[in-house]
């Protein structure tokens, strides 16, 4: 990367998303002030104590309240965007509560850098978002064209999204939960065996993310080209690696669950550009003054499939086994190795 001694701010830095990407940067020069907003003093008093770093400054407040996030922005150069509300049962119960953190919670972060001239912000989506079903991914679809929308009004301010599918072992996983069944001689609860994800580890979710910082246009969307698999396969990989059988309970599908998630829908590979790892979906940044454009349809739409869990390439049971042994809680718990672990 090409900055340097800048200063970030992470919005739910306190988070699996916050704390990977406070790790990736603490101990480089591309930042010397790394600021973390979130709403848990506690969290943040426990972060506090276990990096002891005078380059972490933190910030208490909530991105659903534009006056506290708008003094944290000032004086910042770019920003990422995490704080979300993105359990997808709980969001079913609490929609509107999804709506005032996701949609509204991002128009405040964005409007707040735009008015202190932050440089650039990565706004995180989801998987959810594409074609969306539930409550969470509606909102996190509404982020999207919010940040969008507040995109094109911005001179000094670059907004653009990531959007990724499941981040291996971070908190909501179902890893830590098999696990700990596992562990404990207690079946393994699955919805569906043959529901399939994509899996990312959070390495990898901070690679898209700084892929965006240093490629990244006003509106861009870049979404990860993932490995995906089946829950069931998931299960089987976690009892080969910690050599344990234990029973499959199958529970039946939660509320606002998918058989599969779609990570770029039909419309978005139309106009999709390949940048190898990733894919970058440009905004439409047409105006409302459609008579300027013909607008005869696209034939092509019929022949280009959506990019999804069930389509993308399938890791079995023997690709899963290699992806879920290089996850720190598995290396930690399992293989009793030291290393460092995200909190879940």
């Amino acid at each position: 990367m090409k900055i340097q001694n800048k200063t970030l701010l992470i919005t739910g830095g306190t988070g699996s998303f916050g704390t990977a990407v406070l790790n990736r940067f603490l101990h480089t020069d591309h930042f010397s002030e790394i600021r973390i907003f979130s709403r848990d003093e506690k969290k943040q008093d426990d972060m506090r104590n276990l990096y002891k770093n005078d380059k972490i400054k933190y910030y208490i407040g909530d991105v659903r309240d534009y006056n506290s996030v708008e003094p944290a922005t000032r004086g910042v150069d770019y920003i990422f965007h995490a704080a979300a509300l993105k359990q997808v049962p709980s969001c079913e119960f609490f929609p509107m509560q999804a709506v005032k953190t996701n949609v509204e919670g991002t128009q405040n972060v964005i409007r707040a850098a735009g008015y202190n001239k932050v440089q650039k912000v990565i706004c995180l989506s989801t998987d959810k978002a594409a074609y969306p079903i539930n409550a969470m991914g509606i909102s996190k679809a509404m982020m999207e064209k919010v940040a969008v929308a507040e995109s094109r009004n911005l001179k000094d301010t670059v907004v653009c999204l990531t959007r990724y599918g499941n981040v291996m072992a971070s908190r909501g996983s179902v890893i830590p939960l098999f696990l700990h069944q596992i562990q404990n001689n207690e079946p393994i609860t699955i919805t569906d065996p043959n529901m399939s994800r994509f899996f990312m580890s959070l390495e990898e979710a901070v690679d898209l993310v700084l892929f965006a910082f240093e490629n990244g246009n006003a509106g861009d969307l870049f979404v990860n080209k993932a490995p995906a698999g089946s829950i069931g396969d998931l299960a089987s990989a976690l009892m080969q690696i910690t050599k344990k059988e234990v029973p499959v309970k199958i529970i039946g599908t939660r509320h606002g669950e998918k058989l599969y998630e779609t990570l770029c829908t039909r419309e978005e590979m139309m106009k999709a550009e390949d940048m190898g790892d990733f894919y970058r979906i440009p905004a439409d940044n047409r105006d409302l003054n459609y008579a300027k454009y013909f607008s005869e349809g696209e034939q092509e739409i019929a022949i280009i499939e959506d990019y999804h869990s069930h389509n993308a390439s399938q890791q079995g049971v023997a690709g899963l086994v290699e992806l879920v042994s290089k996850l720190p809680l598995i290396r930690k718990e399992v293989f009793g190795e030291n290393v460092l672990q995200m909190p879940i």
